[in-house]
């Protein structure tokens, strides 16, 4: 998982291995660079925080309802044992 502040800390740290007669990197480059970095990580199956933590919402959400059923299940359970 990654977030936009470490791709961009990522792409700095790649533009900074460029050799300095080369000039001050355009904005063209570095977006380049960005972007590129973004599709290899995605490539790799990252996500990005965001997705990430919507993910883990859902997650919860859909653990709190299994578990409210597998109570209401166990609960019907015991109620037909005794009948």
């Amino acid at each position: 998982m990654f977030n936009p502040q470490q791709l961009e800390g990522l792409a700095r740290k790649v533009l900074e291995v460029i050799p300095p007669q080369i000039g001050e990197a355009p904005e063209a480059l570095k977006s380049q660079v960005k972007a590129t970095l973004a599709r290899a990580l995605q490539d790799m199956g990252s996500v990005t925080r965001e997705e990430f933590d919507t993910q883990t919402a859902v997650l919860a959400k859909t653990r709190a309802k299994l578990e409210a059923l597998e109570k209401r299940v166990a609960d019907w359970e015991a109620d037909n044992k005794d009948a």
